[in-house]
């Protein structure tokens, strides 16, 4: 039995975590929560999510949630994978600026957008515009392959599932930046071997 166990359903956002788990390449037990049986508001689920959300971890005993929070907890607890820079490092700056960034700002603007939802002042919200968060995030990608230059880390996982999805829910705009990184993201072996584990998962949920 793994000391790390991860609650999903593979039509969440338990896609990020599900993902960054195959790029530390540990052990892992999945426990899938079925939403149409509502097993993600059950009592023994809600003692350790109180959310009732996915994604959830329980590592050694301590429950982790929030895509964004499983992602550098994941990239710290196994070093070996060398999906995030040193505490020493500068570059550790930018990779909490935008693996945050995509949290904070990213998330938001683009459901505010989805939903269309009424617009307010742009400094009464966290992330201001869509337009000006799209023009980070688009500077973000924009500096290499990858977050860091040419070094693939946490925040990519993140930052590339935000703009894969929005890209996608057209949330947001195909910008051929967005496009070009989301491509070279969904090569890695990684995020293959999760999209092939999500569709067992799907057919076994609907059985």
């Amino acid at each position: 039995m793994s000391e790390l166990t991860f609650y999903h359903n593979p039509m969440s956002r338990g896609r990020i975590a599900h993902w960054m788990l195959e790029e530390v390449g540990v052990p892992y037990t999945v426990k899938l929560l079925d939403f149409e049986k509502q097993e993600h508001k059950s009592a023994e689920f809600l003692a350790i999510n109180p959310m009732g959300k996915l994604p959830t971890i329980v590592h050694r005993k301590t429950a982790v949630t929030e895509a964004a929070a499983i992602c550098a907890y994941l990239a710290d607890a196994f070093p070996a994978a060398r999906l995030a820079p040193a505490i020493d490092d500068p570059a550790r700056g930018t990779y909490y600026r935008w693996l945050f960034f995509g949290a904070a700002c990213v998330e938001p603007a683009v459901a505010d957008r989805s939903f269309g939802r009424p617009p307010v002042r742009a400094s009464a919200l966290g992330y201001g515009s869509y337009e000006d968060t799209l023009n980070a995030l688009e500077q973000a990608v924009s500096q290499g392959d990858y977050i860091l230059g040419e070094r693939f880390s946490a925040a990519d996982v993140y930052v590339a599932s935000q703009i894969g999805w929005g890209i996608m829910t057209k949330g947001i705009d195909p910008r051929p930046a967005f496009q070009a990184y989301v491509e070279r993201t969904n090569q890695r072996p990684a995020f293959k071997r999760m999209n092939e584990q999500n569709e067992k998962f799907t057919q076994q949920l609907k059985r």
